[in-house]
């Protein structure tokens, strides 16, 4: 078996060039949800990542409050009820196990340069990311020798025999070698789940091959044990009877089976429970778990999702029409309300030194609801949620990634057969991990506080962020969609100042990042600070356009500075040059590269220049074939395609990279 080394790795990013047969491609054919329109969702029957729904935004509401003021403390001394200290890695990602090869690369080797794109973009800002891979399939995952074809991953062609119709998953150590190689380029880190699914016949490989590949470099976060164990029963999984109790005796077995096996040297990473809600987590603190397996518990976490679109795949629960739903996500309350069944077990986690983390959210369970969870009110939703999780101490929360079939991705690769011609679809959720990575920044000493403003109001909430005792971001949000512009609010912000016995501490002038779009109901027109991702199949992972950064000058005779929201939108505000320089010009390191999986059949044409040709006279062109493996498609046709096909894969292609120990 190679072990992954850290300290010992050559990285070839241009390995080779391509090659390619001449074959005609026209330019310009219309993609799969090439545009966004609106739509019922029951006419629409392609893959879910690229659902037309549009939804109709809530209505203007009336008594808006648009003009108020902001007053902070120079000294978080003196703030009442400040988070603990958060990484700027806060809010991260949770990858289904299945779809690692898609979203990661095919192997080690080649890995996916979209996605080394988009994590660097997170790495500059925060310092480093955090990744689950797990879900439900990490329960019934089994560790192979290989698999046919050379792949890394299969699923069985059968499923398991639960409500969820979860398929047993085969998978191969490269996984892991992957995982290491995308961390030595992007800092990323990683949460594994060990198979809970057979206690009787435990698997403990993954822990053993993520404890030799991962633990050394420091990319090891921890081991989940068991992933919704309160919804076994319901899935079939265990008898109905199986209570928190029981699942304190499974747990104990994997203790003691990690206790007694000398190839899983770390003994203190375990997360648990991981349950939804359908026990209450006290119930699970009051079996004694925590008490009894402290010295193996690295982290106690959950998992939550506001609502579920679980009838419309298994016929599980009550249909949900997402226009009657939408303006739940619309309102500060969405997050306080799933925040606070957890505010005692944030309170327990710290009394017993363990922090805490929603271990796979989202907007909603059984993959999202169609013009919700792919809409800007989904990137205004997971922010809030994600910034009032870090105000009631959690020290994490991870998003859900699924596949094609899931509405809520932050990052879909295209189908296999595109992806020679389609890009990346970025979601519009990932947005809210941009905005969130520089508003914590990478110092790991930011703490938050809901400043309740506009008289608590629920449709323009904001946050403060102070760090090593200062203020030094703002968060400001508006839910209201208006394109009117009658919506738009402005607010004064004041820091110190005699009303509070303090010195004036407000700047000279202040830098304000927005994050916009024309309507919540909007789909790809999303932009932060003037940059945008771009639309379905339009993205390598890099951020399109210039950065637009808007300075407004204080008046500090008054000692106020007043910063304008619009609707819909939210802004960041760095309260010092300080903290501006820390997390708000980022220079981000991107990837290129020269490889390509399609070698056949490659090369395109553009249709203006085919439409005014003359072509070539038969008597003077030999034809020659298009088939792999013809020689005379090889000698006739090959070399006259290979400029165009190297100047179209730089952006679509994988990343070659080579390591060895």
């Amino acid at each position: 078996m190679r072990l992954f080394h850290p300290f010992a790795f050559v990285l070839i990013v241009i390995l080779s060039s391509c090659f390619a047969n001449a074959s005609v491609t026209v330019y310009y054919q219309v993609p799969l949800a090439d545009s966004t329109t609106t739509a019922a969702n029951a006419n629409y029957t392609g893959a879910a990542a690229y659902d037309p729904t549009v939804l109709t935004p809530p209505p203007v509401p009336a008594g808006l409050t648009t003009q108020f003021g902001i007053q902070l403390s120079s000294s978080s001394a003196t703030v009442q009820g400040l988070s603990i200290p958060h990484q700027g890695s806060f809010m991260g990602f949770s990858i289904e196990f299945t779809v690692v090869n898609q979203i990661f690369g095919v192997n080690a080797t080649y890995l996916q340069v979209p996605f080394l794109n988009l994590m660097a973009l997170l790495r500059e800002r925060a310092g480093e990311v955090h990744i689950r891979v797990g879900g439900n399939t990490q329960e019934t995952a089994v560790l192979v020798d290989s698999l046919p074809g050379g792949v890394m991953v299969s699923k069985d062609q059968g499923t398991t025999g639960d409500v969820t119709k979860t398929p047993t998953l085969y998978y191969t150590a490269e996984v892991l070698y992957t995982m290491a190689n995308i961390s030595a380029l992007v800092n990323t880190k990683w949460f594994l789940g060990i198979p809970f699914n057979d206690t009787s016949n435990l698997r403990l490989a993954i822990a053993e091959v993520g404890e030799a590949v991962l633990s050394g470099p420091g990319y090891l976060l921890g081991f989940q044990v068991g992933n919704e164990p309160d919804l076994y029963a319901a899935h079939s999984n265990r008898p109905s009877t199986y209570s928190p109790y029981d699942y304190f005796g499974e747990f104990g077995i994997v203790v003691d089976a990690i206790n007694n096996d000398n190839n899983i040297p770390v003994k203190n990473n375990l997360v648990a429970p991981s349950i939804t809600g359908e026990w209450t987590p006290e119930s699970v603190w009051n079996t004694g778990l925590v008490q009894a397996y402290s010295s193996s518990l690295g982290a106690l976490a959950v998992e939550h999702y506001p609502t579920d679109n679980c009838y419309a795949l298994y016929g599980i629960g009550s249909p949900v029409i997402p226009q009657d739903v939408f303006q739940n996500f619309l309102t500060h309350a969405s997050g306080i309300n799933i925040v606070a069944p957890y505010l005692n077990s944030t309170n327990f986690a710290q009394a017993n030194g363990k922090p805490f983390y929603m271990m796979e959210t989202n907007t909603a369970s059984c993959g999202g609801l169609p013009g919700i969870s792919d809409s800007f009110g989904a990137t205004l939703w997971a922010l809030d949620y994600g910034l009032q999780m870090a105000y009631s101490n959690f020290s994490g929360a991870m998003m859900h990634v699924g596949g094609q079939n899931v509405y809520y991705n932050p990052f879909t690769p295209p189908p296999t057969n595109q992806s020679s011609y389609h890009q990346w679809t970025i979601g519009s959720i990932f947005y809210s991990f941009l905005f969130a990575a520089e508003a914590f920044g990478p110092s790991g000493n930011a703490q938050i506080i809901d400043l309740q403003a506009n008289n608590i109001s629920m449709l323009t909430p904001a946050y403060a962020i102070y760090e090593n005792g200062a203020p030094a971001r703002l968060v400001l949000f508006n839910y209201v969609s208006d394109p009117t512009g009658a919506s738009d609010y402005t607010t004064t912000i004041s820091i110190g100042g005699a009303a509070i016995a303090q010195d004036n501490a407000t700047p000279a002038q202040i830098q304000v990042k927005y994050l916009v779009a024309p309507s919540v109901s909007e789909k790809y027109n999303i932009t932060w600070a003037g940059q945008t991702f771009g639309g379905t199949f339009q993205s390598d992972g890099r951020l399109q356009g210039s950065e637009n950064v808007q300075t407004i000058n204080c008046d500090q005779s008054s000692n106020t500075c007043q910063v304008t929201v619009p609707a819909p939108g939210v802004a960041l505000v760095f309260l010092s040059s300080g903290a501006y320089a820390e997390s708000g010009n980022p220079s981000t390191q991107t990837y290129s590269t020269t490889m390509v999986t399609k070698t056949e059949n490659t090369a395109t044409i553009n249709p203006s220049v085919l439409a005014t040709s003359n072509g070539m006279s038969g008597a003077t062109w030999e034809l020659g074939s298009t088939s792999k493996g013809t020689v005379s498609a090889g000698l006739k046709n090959s070399l006259s395609v290979v400029s165009l096909v190297s100047s179209a894969v730089l952006s679509t292609g994988l990343l070659c990279t080579w390591f060895w120990s």
